[in-house]
């Protein structure tokens, strides 16, 4: 049985998706104010948070922020009826699993909600958006989130967040060749890293785990991650 924490100030809608996670025996939450979800993160826990952004007192950004660091692991979805806002982009900074409209496509929120891995947050960073955006589509598809960056300053602010494993292009812009690597294999010593890039013949001075050499199988990466996923689980 899996466990969702859903948060909204719209009851009768976050009861409704309960209702449905429910009847498929699964267990649902519903709370309608962010205080009240971050003080259930502390005590249970939870496969996956589903969160409104607007909301009074604590938006959905503040709920994703605070609550992944009483609980690391566990996936966030938004679903929101204001996609430009700002607060939303501070939350993908966090890694999202998806980010859905409103009125939301109830078979694809299920779907996502189902496949949802604890502890699938994985660290992107790559500076091509066509690549990064592609990869992140693929990966959501097997559950994992995606925490984005597309230069090493970026790199860096992923020290707010906690990957199971990263992804990283050797050149980005911000500093030398391989910077990005060597910062995050510093910030997350035991952290699996995968190496994407078309310089392949610059990895034997740089610490990482595999490489994959651009244009790679994309199959393969994800089933590389998926045994790094099961590892990781294996040894919690």
């Amino acid at each position: 049985m899996r466990r969702y924490l859903l948060l909204d100030d719209n009851q009768a809608f976050a009861e409704n998706i309960a209702e449905i996670l429910r009847d498929a025996g699964d267990s649902a939450t519903v709370v309608t104010d962010g205080a009240d979800a971050l003080a259930l993160a502390k005590t249970t826990r939870f496969d996956a948070l589903l969160t409104d952004m607007k909301m009074p007192g604590m938006s959905g950004a503040a709920a994703v922020h605070h609550i992944r660091r009483v609980d690391p692991g566990i996936a966030a979805l938004v679903v929101t009826a204001y996609p430009g806002e700002n607060d939303l982009e501070a939350a993908r900074r966090e890694g999202l699993l998806a980010v859905l409209p409103k009125p939301v496509p109830v078979p694809t929120l299920m779907g996502l909600l189902s496949t949802a891995r604890r502890d699938g947050l994985i660290a992107l960073v790559e500076d091509d958006p066509a690549l990064s955006d592609n990869l992140s589509e693929v990966l959501r598809g097997r559950g994992f989130s995606c925490a984005t960056a597309r230069s090493v300053l970026e790199a860096d602010q992923l020290s707010m967040v906690k990957p199971f494993a990263a992804l990283v292009d050797l050149r980005l812009p911000g500093g030398p060749d391989g910077e990005a690597l060597r910062r995050l294999k510093a910030r997350f010593p035991d952290m699996p890293v995968f190496v994407i890039t078309a310089y392949p013949e610059m990895i034997p001075e740089l610490p990482t785990d595999r490489v994959f050499s651009k244009p790679f199988d994309t199959a393969a990466l994800v089933e590389a991650l998926e045994q790094a996923h099961a590892a990781r689980l294996a040894s919690v």
